[in-house]
């Protein structure tokens, strides 16, 4: 599957950081985990520095699919509302998922300043109401999280206006969040891999896997054979080949990098920001001061018709941020556009799935809080196999399909 399309930042910026080898000999392991993206860095790390063999693989060089088109807006707030989602599964399975994700953002903080090299700094999250019959709903946003123990603020619209130059009628601050370099953490974590005796390899393909009661056999596009006991497809938007049941839709998102504008970004240095509307447009800075922005979603998937549209949704993103920020002298550097799968819920699917059996274990960290989704996965699927039950192991579950 063709992934992505233009200039990717992380890819410009980090070049190839290391060229991982092809797997050329059979491997026998604890546990294989299919994706070398950030998804199964995260998973490779938390299982390796918990004792177990690893075996981690991917088909394309390391990091260089959806992991190299990420935005990398680390928030504990999800696509789908906590109102929403508490409508949905009632209010105590909306807190559990927004407090796992707060929580990951601070174990996402630890695990990059126990790396060398990685690009991470701990923000704020500015959501908007970008329509003015969004306010009411926006605010309920904020009573419920705070009725909850949620630190933020409930801003009015002068407040908004004064402390962000932002014209809309109410938005919610909150102080946990942050913003890293995917690509570099993803690459750091595979490298701490095999310094616990793991294995990393690049240009290496799954082609089929079949179970027995003690093992998985697993065998590669080149007719080598890996045999674990435990199988992790962490393979991103790729990983729905492997199931009959459809679990999310794939769609695209549009992104672009700015030019750098030191000493002009003003609130937007420690700020996230996105909005009320969807698909929403969002942005955050860069370690070197550029603007990246993103957003203007669309249903399409065909490589061909999203290359086609990644000039004309750039300019539309410079546009809208243009409009809402309009001192900033906005040019456009690198602009891309990248496949991506959400889910009906907003909420991600890790652990079994009943068509496999209990040794193949999914990590679908859809939606878009990606990362932090594959933190919660790391902990949870390492729960799992040291024979633990993680608290979201039921939400996150493919049992929560026959709740709908």
């Amino acid at each position: 599957m063709d992934l992505k399309s233009g200039v990717p930042f992380w890819q410009i910026k980090n070049g190839l950081l290391h060229a991982f080898p092809r797997l050329v000999e059979p491997v026998r392991c604890d546990v294989l985990v299919v994706g070398a993206g950030i998804t199964g860095a995260l998973i490779g790390d938390h299982l390796a520095r918990a004792g177990m063999t690893v075996c981690v693989i991917d088909q394309r060089e390391a990091g260089w699919g959806s992991t190299s088109a990420s935005t990398a807006l680390l928030q504990y707030e999800i696509d789908t509302e906590m109102q929403a989602l508490a409508k949905r599964y009632g209010e105590a399975d909306a807190v559990l998922a927004y407090k796992a994700c707060e929580q990951a953002i601070g174990s996402l903080r630890k695990i990059a300043k126990s790396l060398r090299g990685v690009d991470f700094q701990s923000m704020q999250s500015l959501y908007y109401a970008s329509r003015w019959f969004h306010k009411t709903r926006v605010e309920r946003e904020g009573a419920l999280r705070l009725a909850n123990g949620f630190r933020l603020e409930v801003l009015d619209r002068a407040a908004l206006t004064a402390r962000f130059g932002i014209d809309a009628p109410s938005a919610l601050l909150t102080p946990v969040a942050a913003e890293t370099d995917p690509y570099q953490l993803a690459h750091r974590l595979l490298g701490r891999i095999e310094t616990h005796g793991g294995h990393v390899h690049a240009r290496t393909a799954l082609k089929t896997f079949t179970t027995t009661r003690a093992e998985v056999r697993a065998e590669t596009q080149d007719g080598i054979t890996i045999r674990c006991k435990q199988l992790i497809l962490a393979a991103g938007y790729e990983s729905q080949t492997w199931l009959r049941q459809r679990v999310a839709a794939n769609r695209s998102s549009y992104a672009f990098v700015s030019e750098p504008m030191p000493g002009q970004l003003g609130m937007l240095k420690n700020t996230l920001v996105w909005e009320s509307a969807r698909p929403y447009l969002y942005l955050r800075r860069t370690a070197d001061e550029r603007l990246l922005v993103g957003g203007e979603d669309d249903h399409y998937d065909i490589p061909l018709r999203r290359d086609a549209r990644v000039a004309a949704k750039a300019d539309t993103l410079r546009t809208r941020v243009s409009r809402l920020f309009p001192q900033l002298p906005l040019r456009i550097a690198f602009a891309w556009a990248g496949t991506f799968a959400e889910t009906e819920d907003g909420l991600p699917y890790f652990g079994p799935h009943e068509q496999h059996g209990p040794r193949v274990h999914f990590a679908m960290a859809y939606g878009g809080n990606g990362i932090t989704y594959s933190l919660i996965g790391a902990e949870l699927l390492r729960d799992a196999l040291l024979g633990k039950t993680h608290p979201c192991a039921e939400l996150f579950s493919f049992a929560r399909l026959k709740r709908r």
